[in-house]
Order: C-alpha cells, then structure tokens, then sequence
C-alpha cells in the first residue's frame, strides 16, 4: 500500500489519502473472554496497548479483500476473534480465536464471506 503521502501526491485530499491507507486505533483495550465480549475493532489497523490476562479483541465485518492489522503491545497474549460465531481464521473451528504473543503482530485479510486468513510476525 502506497504511504499517505504519495496518494496525495496523485491530486487526492489528505482525508481520501488516509482513508485509502487505512485508519489506525492506538490505544486498544482489549477485554472480555469469549467471542461475545471481546473488544470490538472498528478501524483497519489496530494497536492493543492494554491486555488484561485472558482479554481477546474480535475482528469487524468487512469485505472480501479487506484486511485488518493488530499489533499486541499490552502485558499479555491477546485471543483475536472472528467477527461471528460462523466466521473462521485459518483452519481453526469457527468463532474459534487464536492467541497474539505480547510484541507480534498479524494481518488478517477476508478471503470469502465467511473465511479469514492471518499472517504472522515473527
């Protein structure tokens, strides 16, 4: 993906260069222990900066295409959650989470209606 600055660069406002790039939260609290309690993440890209010991975050609707990145910096692994309960990550149960390691990061991106891949740092 192109930085802001280069889409702008092509005639574009800086708020149509943003949003193109992604929207960032940087401040996540994660929260809840189970898919129906999780943090909501809203925007494309997402920092947890405050992870309680169990604490998950679950992933927005979107579209085919869409990709979502979260990067764990709070104190604990955070369990990052399809958006339902009929949604599945890689080749995990559906409405199963998976545990992000405290320092790693993933992106996540929706492959069809109902499946999301994630690809992990190390």
């Amino acid at each position: 993906m192109a930085l802001a600055l280069d889409i702008m660069k092509g005639g574009f406002s800086a708020g149509s260069a943003k949003a193109i790039g992604g929207q960032a939260n940087t401040a996540v609290s994660a929260a809840g222990t189970a898919i129906t309690d999780a943090t909501d993440l809203t925007l494309s890209i997402n920092i947890v900066t405050t992870a309680a010991a169990s604490s998950g975050v679950q992933l927005p609707n979107a579209d085919i295409g869409d990709s979502v990145d979260i990067l764990n910096l709070g104190a604990n692994a955070v369990t990052v959650y399809p958006p339902s309960a009929t949604a599945q990550i890689n080749a995990l149960t559906a409405g199963a989470g998976f545990l992000l390691a405290t320092n790693t990061a993933v992106t996540l991106k929706k492959f069809s209606s109902l499946r999301w891949m994630g690809f992990l740092s190390a």
